[in-house]
């Protein structure tokens, strides 16, 4: 069973093989006041841990079958069933007990549809299965974002380009500055409020992510470039807006205000709840930047360890994990985005092992805690505040002087 292929990062000039003592840096760290000497990874070492990822997803590969299709299925009827008792329950909106069940059922509904369903089939983690229903090329969530303008902005920008300045612009979604090398100005002092707009209206943010706005802005985007997303948005906003704030309303007949807020609540809840989730998977303290010139003519396994430097992990239940489509395991969504993401705490004992074999961090933590380190990093970085000791380098990759493309 074939799956897709790892992304393949290439660029016009290569950097030459750095000496363990003088390596070039190939990131940033936010953390505490202090900072160790950072670990440096031989080039030797970084082509033994490529070929270690591969062969645990080799094996995966290989095992796929019955038993994850039937765990994508339950999640499916499960998700399936919340919905119908949410929207069933604001018949009873009158009663707050029934109200406050609906918009809990709803939410759960909408978060498994966003996370572990829409964000994984999208990623092509079930393709090997040829079902419609829950094919990439196919699937489309209930959500105001194009499927196909996600698979585009997510799958090949930011997973090609991963924490990579000025290529991945999940690096602050255009209005965020989430690294000291972007450049500060006055407007970055709205850091924390523009964050919190982002989080409340996250699908909205994701659907305007491949518009590139700051680009149209300086004019290296013109209507013709954006024309087909805007069609794009009015066909499955219309469809949204009309499914969330007018058909289940009105169908409540004189509860529409309550079914109407029950419907807000719960996009709301899914929404503050995704941001939370994949910032704390991308930008807590620990979790390293490159430039471009550092990534160029990636040989595979250099790709496998900037994924592992670039992510951190949340710990916790597994329910916590199903809410979050195992997205809590961030570093090996990263090593491995197209697997099925139930897989991912298996596969996650073998990185970490990995990962101290080689004496590398493994950036894991309890959500309170990555929620946290994520807005005081967005606070400081509101203030054109000088790197702390603690942002040098985790990590330098000593690389080889001819490297092989990924």
């Amino acid at each position: 069973m074939a799956l897709l292929n790892l992304p393949t990062l290439k660029t016009t000039k290569a950097p030459a093989a750095a000496k363990p003592a003088k390596a070039p840096k190939t990131g940033k760290r936010a953390g505490a006041a202090a900072a160790p000497e950072p670990i440096v990874l031989s080039a030797e070492s970084v082509e033994i841990i490529g070929r270690e990822l591969d062969a645990i997803r080799d094996r995966v590969v290989v095992d796929l079958g019955t038993a994850d299709r039937d765990y994508i299925l339950r999640v499916v009827r499960t998700q399936r069933r919340l919905e119908l008792a949410g929207r069933g329950l604001m018949f009873l909106g009158f009663l707050p007990p029934a109200w406050l069940a609906g918009v809990a059922a709803l939410s759960a509904s909408k978060i498994l549809d966003n996370m572990e369903i829409g964000h994984n089939v999208m990623h092509g983690q079930y393709d090997w299965m040829r079902d419609d229903m829950l094919h990439s090329s196919s699937f489309e969530w209930d959500n105001v974002c194009p499927s196909d303008q996600w698979r585009h902005s997510h799958n090949y920008m930011h997973h090609t380009y991963t924490n990579i300045l000025d290529l991945d612009r999940d690096i602050g979604y255009g209005i965020l500055r989430m690294e000291y090398e972007q450049p500060w100005n006055p407007l970055r002092l709205g850091n924390p409020v523009y964050a919190f707009a982002l989080m409340m209206l996250f699908e909205w943010g994701v659907m305007l992510h491949d518009l590139e706005y700051d680009n149209v802005l300086k004019g290296k985007r013109k209507w013709t470039d954006v024309k087909g997303l805007v069609a794009g948005w009015w066909r499955k906003v219309r469809g949204q807006v009309a499914k969330d704030y007018i058909v289940h309303p009105a169908l409540t007949g004189p509860l529409f205000p309550l079914t109407f807020a029950g419907n807000l609540t719960a996009n709301l809840v899914r929404n503050v709840w995704a941001f939370s989730v994949i910032f704390c998977g991308h930008f807590p303290s620990g979790a390293q930047v490159f430039t471009q010139e550092e990534t160029a003519e990636e040989t595979r396994g250099e790709w496998y360890v900037r994924q592992m430097l670039g992510s951190a992990n949340i710990s916790g239940s597994p329910l916590m994990h199903l809410a979050t489509g195992n997205l809590s395991h961030q570093i090996e969504h990263h090593l491995f985005p197209d697997l099925p993401a139930h897989r991912y705490p298996e596969i996650a004992v073998e990185v970490r092992r990995i990962c101290e074999e080689h004496g590398l961090p493994y950036n894991t933590g309890p959500l309170w805690k990555q929620v946290g380190s994520v807005w005081v990093k967005m606070f400081r970085l509101a203030l054109p505040l000088r790197p702390t000791p603690a942002d040098s380098p985790a990590v330098i990759i000593e690389r080889r002087k001819t490297p092989t493309a990924a």
